[in-house]
């Protein structure tokens, strides 16, 4: 019978003490990230698992759900506030109470996870958008089921609700297409969510099987939300695309804007496309015709993917994908001849 892997084992391997091991595991302070980080991958590579106590308390039910996010995600209420909305509604009707924590920058940094989660004082997790791989693995290591929300990475093994972010951005590319459009560009920053990278995965493919090319200038991968930039961006580029596809509606507002501040008309010179279907896209003028996110069944289905966790535990992840829909409105037409 193979001998059970202790916090010792761990410390043996990496040559650091026990306690250093403990509070690692733990998510108090007193290490490095990058101790935490070596501590939790050797740990998952050994095998090890929680003592006893923990593990009864897990099965406990505590009648909680937590919900935690950035600073930033809690801060755009346009999106990711109807999502809360709704997990709130459904964790309601399913006779759960939730718990809401925002995480800072530092807590993120340092792997700092909430007391409610150390002290396993929940039934369930759902992390809401990007916090990075390290404390995303944190979470997911005190052995609570999770579920993500709007995420997902290679390193991280967990429950994914997600949006068709390469066939919508396709469904986008071949609107502006079939409008007559052959010269289109990419708005987004592609570090910033896995998301956006895979909406320029599916405007690519678009472009490629429509037999369409785009100069290397007009798929900006670097874009910054604010109005400067866009700017200074489109006033560097020789010539302009007679479309523009932006992964959300906050570029595509700012594009929109931009275009009208250069001298051009939307939709008459050039069209624009975003993504969400959020407040900015009806507050453009003309309004943005936009890829639209159901984001109350981004809440419903996430909590229920948790539920089902929950009583699952040893199965498969799962990675869902939500359909979108595109809302024509004025910002795109035909080009001019």
């Amino acid at each position: 019978m193979k001998a059970k892997v202790t916090m010792q084992d761990i410390a043996d391997r990496l040559h650091i003490s026990k306690n250093s091991v403990s509070q690692a595991l733990s998510g108090k302070d007193g290490v490095s990230e990058e101790t935490r980080r070596l501590v939790l991958e050797t740990a998952k590579q050994m095998g090890y698992t929680y003592p006893s106590a923990r593990k009864k308390k897990v099965s406990e039910q505590t009648g909680n759900i937590a919900l935690i996010a950035s600073d930033f995600a809690f801060g755009q209420k346009s999106f990711f506030g109807e999502i809360y909305l709704s997990v709130e509604q459904e964790t309601r009707r399913r006779g759960k109470h939730l718990l809401i924590q925002s995480i800072n920058k530092e807590s993120e940094l340092e792997l700092a996870l909430p007391s409610f989660l150390e002290n396993q004082d929940v039934d369930g997790i759902l992390i809401l958008s990007h916090l990075s791989t390290a404390f995303t693995n944190a979470v997911i290591g005190t052995g609570i089921p999770t579920v993500l929300i709007d995420h997902h990475h290679p390193a991280i093994h967990a429950d994914c609700i997600l949006t068709k972010n390469r066939f919508s951005a396709y469904e986008a590319v071949q609107h502006l297409s079939d409008l007559g459009h052959r010269s289109i560009g990419y708005v987004g920053n592609i570090d910033f969510s896995p998301s956006y990278y895979e909406r320029l995965e599916g405007f690519r493919l678009a472009l490629r099987d429509m037999g369409l090319e785009a100069r290397p200038e007009w798929i900006v991968t670097d874009a910054v939300e604010q109005a400067d930039y866009v700017m200074e961006t489109m006033k560097a580029m020789s010539e302009l695309p007679t479309a523009w596809f932006c992964v959300n509606d906050g570029l595509g507002f700012l594009v929109n804007s931009t275009l009208h501040q250069l001298g051009f008309q939307v939709p008459d010179d050039i069209s624009v496309c975003s993504f969400d279907n959020g407040q900015l896209s009806r507050l453009a003028t003309p309004m943005t015709t936009t890829m639209a996110i159901d984001l109350n069944l981004f809440g419903r289905k996430a909590v229920e993917q948790l539920f089902w966790r929950m009583e699952h535990k040893d199965e498969p992840f799962i990675e869902l994908l939500l359909p979108t829909q595109i809302i024509v409105r004025e910002s795109t037409a035909p080009p001019r001849k």
